[in-house]
């Protein structure tokens, strides 16, 4: 296989969600923070919405590897579905069989089960992923979670993870009770150019690379050409442009490899994005907010953060953002290419 071939010890460009490769770009740090910030503040519904393939899932993954410290998180993708069947989902994640009760009747065991998580002194988080897939009779159900509540407390914290489609539902006046509820929402924007050199070159050390140089600058401006800064589709790039360079015995990706591999996708390789170029020329020469490659650490800062312009589905702090730090000690002491380990100028 071309792990071996290449060095590898794990599969560096895979499309699993597994939080130790989160992408640790400015906008996924930010929305983390905010999450953690909003659960931390006791906001009741918090949302996370982006375009395919930027790491939503991921990132929640990675949310919920902290909240299994401090909390009972119950994770939901099963979105093609209708109230009845989404509060049986929501039991069934809480370790309770509802097959064949009506919504009365699990309303009435969700409150019992809210009540004992509060007197073991955890909070229950809800995390809906895709939610743009729910009808808005479902959102109104999910609404109505939210009121099970104490004077001091709410029982259930609810995240609703989607694509931007989940923001054109949230603008319609049939849902405009939930949206005034949402307290918080984070939105994921495409790498720019120094994160996705970052990223890449992030994988291939999580993945146990430590050979020459493996992409050379030129293989590197077709993905960053081509990718739209989205993690989905370098990640696509990456894992052919290996295969490709597998069959053709080559150790070292070259500009010629990513032109097959561009072919074999059907992309014009003289083609370019028009959104990664604009990026290019817009980003800072410095590399990218790089946390600890094993996981993202909330920002313990309590301070509320809140946003009520639904249709910029952003977050902003009024708090001085960190200084941008290298993303590895041995990669690079400057940005410039040819000083990393990964990269090289084609000759």
């Amino acid at each position: 296989m071309f792990l071996e071939f290449y060095g590898l010890k794990e599969q560096p460009f895979g499309v699993t969600p597994d939080p130790r490769f989160i992408c640790p770009s400015r906008t996924h740090s930010k929305a983390f923070n905010s999450l953690s910030r909003g659960l931390e503040a006791g906001c009741g519904f918090l949302a996370l919405i982006s375009r395919p393939g930027m790491g939503k899932t991921t990132l929640v993954f990675q949310l919920l590897n902290q909240l299994n410290q401090t909390s009972h998180a119950v994770f939901l993708f099963q979105t093609q579905c209708d109230s009845r069947e989404l509060l049986r989902y929501v039991l069934s994640g809480l370790g309770l069989d509802a097959t064949g009760q009506d919504i009365v009747r699990m309303h009435e065991r969700l409150n019992q089960a809210l009540a004992r998580e509060l007197l073991a002194g955890r909070r229950l988080v809800l995390i809906i992923d895709e939610c743009q897939n729910l009808d808005n009779s479902v959102l109104e159900t999910v609404r109505l979670l939210s009121d099970f509540e104490t004077p001091q407390t709410k029982l259930m914290q609810i995240i609703l993870v989607g694509q931007t489609q989940l923001a054109e539902k949230l603008s319609s006046t049939n849902l405009t009770q939930l949206r005034q509820r949402i307290s918080i929402l984070c939105r994921l924007e495409p790498l720019v150019r120094e994160e996705i050199i970052g990223y890449i070159e992030r994988r291939l050390l999580l993945a146990g690379y430590a050979g020459p140089p493996l992409f050379t600058t030129r293989a590197l401006e077709r993905i960053l050409g081509h990718s739209e800064g989205i993690p989905r589709n370098i990640n696509n790039l990456c894992f052919n442009a290996l295969l490709a360079g597998y069959a053709a015995g080559r150790k070292q990706i070259d500009s010629a490899i990513m032109d097959q591999v561009l072919a074999d996708l059907e992309m014009d390789p003289l083609k370019v994005k028009n959104a990664v170029t604009q990026q290019k020329t817009a980003t800072p020469q410095r590399a990218p907010v790089i946390l600890d490659p094993g996981m993202f650490e909330a920002n313990l800062d309590r301070k509320q953060a809140d946003s009520k312009d639904l249709e910029k589905i952003v977050i902003e702090f009024d708090v001085t953002p960190p200084d941008l730090v290298p993303q590895v000690a041995q990669l690079r002491a400057t940005p410039s290419p040819p000083e990393s380990p990964l990269l090289c100028a084609e000759v």
